[in-house]
């Protein structure tokens, strides 16, 4: 699904802290892999459903996630060292 499908999609958006709160937790998960479900209850507070998919597709989309089959996965990296390294396409 594109940006511009997200946007207009009717219901609610996702506010910023929302989107933060759900990025936090699956970013200090101790799973690398959760569930939908398992993510819904490691959730410091309940959020929509439909809310939190698009959440996950904005992450998606932003390369901060991967969602597969076997569940969610937090692939970002934020180390500005690694990031380098993987642009010069430094080899070890």
């Amino acid at each position: 699904m594109n940006t511009t499908e997200s946007i207009s999609r009717p219901g609610r958006s996702p506010t910023l802290n929302t989107i933060k709160m759900v990025e936090n937790t699956l970013q200090n998960m101790d799973e690398s892999v959760v569930s939908l479900a398992e993510l819904k209850r490691y959730l410091p507070r309940q959020v929509n459903h439909n809310t939190l998919k698009t959440i996950l597709e904005y992450l998606e989309e932003s390369n901060k996630i991967a969602v597969s089959i076997r569940g969610i996965t937090w692939i970002f990296n934020s180390n500005r060292n690694l990031n380098k390294a993987i642009s010069r396409g430094f080899e070890m």
